[in-house]
């Protein structure tokens, strides 16, 4: 099962785009993040047109996620407090659409798209760290489902050194505070890890550049597009992958898209007792 995530800044205004990468790449599932588009008006059948089934939470001109996946979608949640029911924060947090998930082939598909939070100065970075703290809740009790979990997204953050082009002038700074550093270590509780870490080690990949400042021409990127993945799902990892070439689109997104490759065991594998069941 390969699945994508792609913050794809307005999906009816990359969606030409989109549809292109869908028929060359044909990833099982992609999430979308920032697709700013109210349901009414997301164009679903240029995608169910190609095979996808979908699953979609937006608003106007803001912030939006969306689950596209060849394999049917089961069990879908929508919000924070699709978990967190009795979590008054959760239902607050919850108005801004940012969180979809849904169960695939028995695998969880968590789609988040993080707060920017704008600088350390703003109340939207106050924002953001209550949203962290609500995510770790909502993460918690996931947990407590025991499905295997894809946790994916834009998470406007970057959790090292190395997924900086400069750490030296931009650790400390908005998308690479401590404290919001240290509010996904803690969401993400030692029990998801991120995939593409698993197989590249070394800085100068990036999933984001800035439109300004000639950021793309000069590779001058930030790596905050992540694939977290819980232990029982690592193991099937094959490969995890930044599609950068995308992001050299006449009038692109920002952000590239993630990929990863899960090579999960046969049904027919797990009958004969070889495998545990997804």
């Amino acid at each position: 099962m390969r699945i994508a995530t792609w913050n794809v800044n307005s999906v009816r205004s990359r969606l030409d785009q989109l549809l292109d990468w869908l028929r060359q790449e044909r990833p099982d599932v992609l999430c979308l993040q920032e697709t700013k588009v109210e349901d009414g008006n997301f164009p679903a059948n240029a995608f169910t047109a190609l095979g996808y089934e979908l699953v979609i939470s937006g608003q106007k001109a803001y912030n939006g996620v969306a689950i596209l996946s060849l394999h049917p979608l089961e069990d879908v949640r929508i919000g924070l407090a699709a978990l967190l029911p009795d979590d008054a924060e959760a239902e607050e947090l919850g108005e801004q659409k940012r969180v979809i998930s849904a169960r695939i082939e028995g695998v969880r598909v968590l789609n988040v798209y993080v707060p920017n939070g704008s600088s350390l100065s703003s109340d939207k970075y106050a924002y953001k760290l209550r949203w962290l703290g609500c995510l770790q809740r909502y993460l918690e009790a996931q947990e407590q489902e025991g499905d295997p979990l894809c946790l994916v997204g834009d998470f406007n953050i970057a959790l090292e050194g190395r997924d900086l082009h400069d750490p030296k002038r931009l650790t400390g700074g908005i998308m690479a505070s401590e404290a919001e550093r240290g509010a996904l270590t803690k969401a993400l509780g030692g029990r998801l890890s991120d995939v593409f870490r698993v197989f590249e080690a070394e800085s100068g990949h990036w999933s984001w550049w800035d439109y300004r400042s000639g950021a793309w021409d000069r590779d001058r990127g930030w790596r905050i597009d992540h694939i977290y993945l819980s232990e029982d799902l690592l193991v099937w990892a094959t490969g995890c992958v930044i599609h950068k070439g995308v992001r050299g689109n006449e009038k692109p997104s920002d952000h590239a898209p993630v990929v990863v490759n899960l090579q999960l065991p046969e049904e027919e594998e797990h009958e004969e007792g070889g495998y545990e069941s997804f």
